[in-house]
C-alpha cells in the first residue's frame, strides 16, 4: 500500500524538471521501482516521462541491441564507452532535455554512473577519458538525484536469472564473472560516497514495497528542495 500523502506547495522556477536516476547492479530491482513510483508520481498529477538507457530513442536502442549482444566487446572498453556516449547524446537530445525544459520529471534507468563503474572503475578505462567525453556528451544535464538500488551481487544474479528464467537470454555483462559484478557493486558505492549531496542508497535486500517507501520519501524531500511543484511527502 502507498504512504500517506501530504501536499506541500513549494516554490520552484519554471522550465525546470527534476531529473532522477537509478543505478546498481543486475537484479537490483530498478526497473519494478521505476515503474512502481512512475505510477505514484503520476497518479498525483505530475508530468511523467520513464526511459532507460542505454536507449530511450530509436538510434540509442540500437546501439543498445549492439552492446548487450557482445558484438562491440572486442572493440575495446573505451570503444563500448564511446558507443555508450553516442546513445546517452541521442537520448538527451531528443527526451530527456525536451522533458526539462517543459518541468516534467524524468526518471532514467542507468544513466552516466553506469559507465563510470562498467566501463571504468570495474573495467579500467581511462578514467580522464571518460570525464572528458562525459563532460561532452552531458554539458548542463546532470541527475537532480541518483537513487542507488544495493545489494550483493550473488543476490543480484540470482534475481537476474530467476526473473529472465532458463530459456532467457543473457546479455554481454550478466555474463561475467561474479567478481566482476561485485567490483562494479563497489564502484557505485564509491561514487555514492563521493557524491552524498546526489546520491541516496537503499538496501535491495529489503521487501519491494519497504524499497519503495523509502524511494517515494527521497524523492519527495527533493522535490520539496526544488520548485514550482505540489510536492507529495511521506506522513
Amino acid at each position: 500500500m502507498d504512504p500517506e500523502i501530504v501536499t506541500v506547495e513549494t516554490t520552484v522556477g519554471r522550465g525546470e524538471g527534476l531529473f532522477v536516476t537509478f543505478e546498481g547492479g543486475e537484479g537490483a530491482g530498478k526497473t519494478t521501482q521505476i515503474t512502481r513510483l512512475a505510477d505514484w508520481l503520476r497518479g498525483r498529477g505530475y508530468d511523467l516521462v520513464s526511459t532507460r538507457e542505454p536507449g530511450g530513442t530509436q538510434g540509442a536502442d540500437a546501439i543498445r541491441t549492439l552492446v548487450l549482444s557482445g558484438a562491440a566487446e572486442t572493440l575495446g572498453t573505451e570503444t563500448e564507452a564511446l558507443l555508450f556516449a553516442a546513445a546517452r547524446l541521442d537520448h538527451i537530445e531528443l527526451v530527456i532535455r525536451p522533458a526539462l525544459l517543459r518541468g516534467a520529471i524524468v526518471l532514467c534507468d542507468r544513466f552516466h554512473d553506469s559507465t563510470r563503474v562498467y566501463q571504468g572503475l570495474a573495467a579500467g578505462a581511462d578514467a580522464e577519458f571518460l570525464r572528458i567525453v562525459e563532460d561532452a556528451v552531458l554539458e548542463d544535464i546532470r541527475p537532480s538525484l541518483t537513487i542507488l538500488l544495493d545489494l550483493p551481487a550473488a543476490m543480484g544474479l540470482a534475481r537476474a536469472s530467476a526473473r529472465r528464467g532458463r530459456d532467457g537470454v543473457v546479455d554481454r555483462f550478466e555474463r561475467e564473472a561474479l567478481e566482476r559484478h561485485e567490483a562494479r557493486r563497489q564502484g557505485f558505492l564509491a561514487i555514492a560516497r563521493a557524491e552524498p549531496h546526489r546520491f541516496v542508497v537503499i538496501d535491495a535486500q529489503q521487501d519491494a514495497d519497504t524499497v519503495a517507501s523509502s524511494i517515494m520519501n527521497a524523492v519527495s524531500q527533493r522535490l520539496q528542495a526544488s520548485s514550482d511543484m505540489s510536492v507529495p511527502t511521506i506522513a
